[in-house]
């Protein structure tokens, strides 16, 4: 079997739905670049990734670029299409659209192998479980406390009881699609968890995501506020996720640290949070990390240290495929943008039931394409 040619596009899909009734900002859209790889077996594989609109575009000159490359090859081959990708990049990579384009590239590439041998990927992946625990991110920047409340009990009622919330947002747009935080901002977080957890008790799990945005002052402040809400993780939760500062964090707090997810585009990367002993749950992420095959790696080195996987970085319709087929799996983030872009996209995509999902029986990712959603098949 050979890969006979590629195609790309740019999606544009409703973005900001409101989430249990939360708040909408009309018109508002979200770009996902799409890929179908054509075989001369006439199997067709799917892969999408994001990058934020401003370099949309860019990103899908990258995917077209090193999709080429791989025309002409097996598609059964990834390690060496990888090895083959990289190369041509010489030396602009790991990381940042080069790696996103790998993983799009790779995602579609495991669907094509699912397909040729008729099993989901969670299976050829290792097929540790068949359905994972879920936990949902529902409370984002705009909530207000008394929003974020209302939001987690229609979702408590529902029979979602592992929660996140987003912190360390701010009105200085530097640097972060969430802005810079103040001090103050740290403040209101703190209150914000608090009066949550006040508000639902203390059986629903709760998590916080700083997105790697609160300098190292910020995050040791928040941290010693909320220790009494019994949080299951701070995610990502210094500038740039820096492991040498997430393991200062680790040694000033009980609460488990997370890291890994969309800051983390190369196992070398993630490496070095457990050398320096920064985090107790690994996020690799397969959008990030090189599509599939980059997730085995990063699983098998977490697991080599006895780490615990978590997802983190969105997209769950990918990656509950590595966390229901390697052992350290564990929960799959179903954050509002990624689980939304799922369900525009494809039919078929398994929803969150009552904390749980459960992995498709189809073969390759498990879902197709919704009609007029996506181009005609690639010939």
């Amino acid at each position: 079997m050979k890969i006979t040619k590629i195609q790309t596009q740019i999606a544009r899909l409703p973005a900001d739905e409101p989430l249990a009734g939360g708040p909408v900002t009309p018109g508002a859209t979200r770009e996902i670049v799409t890929l179908r790889i054509g075989t001369d077996a006439g199997i067709e594989g799917i892969g999408y990734t994001f990058f934020g609109a401003a370099l949309t575009g860019a990103l899908k000159q990258a995917v077209d670029a090193l999709g080429n490359l791989a025309i002409g090859e097996d598609p059964l081959r990834t390690e060496a299409i990888h090895a083959k990708l990289r190369a041509a990049a010489a030396g602009c990579g790991p990381g940042g659209i080069l790696t996103l384009a790998i993983s799009a590239i790779d995602i579609a590439l495991w669907d094509i192998r699912g397909k040729a041998l008729k099993q989901p990927i969670w299976k050829l992946l290792g097929g540790a479980r068949e359905k994972c625990p879920i936990y949902i991110t529902f409370g984002l920047p705009r909530y207000s406390r008394d929003e974020l409340v209302e939001v987690a009990k229609q979702l408590i009622a529902e029979g979602h009881t592992q929660l996140k919330v987003a912190i360390a947002s701010g009105a200085n747009p530097a640097n972060h699609m969430y802005g810079e935080p103040t001090d103050d901002d740290i403040l209101e977080d703190a209150a914000r968890i608090i009066n949550l957890r006040n508000a639902i008790g203390d059986k629903p799990v709760l998590m916080m995501d700083a997105n790697k945005n609160a300098r190292l002052p910020q995050a040791i402040r928040l941290a010693k506020l909320v220790e009494p809400c019994k949080m299951a993780w701070f995610e990502d939760p210094v500038l740039q996720a820096d492991p040498r500062l997430m393991a200062q964090l680790r040694r000033e707090t009980t609460i488990p640290i997370a890291a890994g997810s969309t800051g983390t585009s190369d196992i070398s990367t993630l490496r070095e949070y457990f050398l320096n002993e920064s985090i107790d749950i690994a996020q690799p992420n397969v959008r990030d990390i090189g599509g599939f095959t980059g997730g085995l790696r990063g699983a098998a080195l977490a697991q080599a240290f006895n780490i615990q996987l978590e997802m983190g970085g969105n997209y769950p319709h990918l990656n509950m495929h590595l966390h229901a087929g390697v052992p350290n799996g564990g929960r799959v983030e179903f954050h509002l943008g990624g689980w939304r872009v799922g369900e525009a996209l494809f039919d078929g995509v398994p929803p969150p039931v009552k904390g749980w999902v459960t992995l498709p029986s189809a073969p390759g990712l498990g879902f197709t394409p919704k009609s007029g959603i996506l181009d005609l098949a690639v010939k």
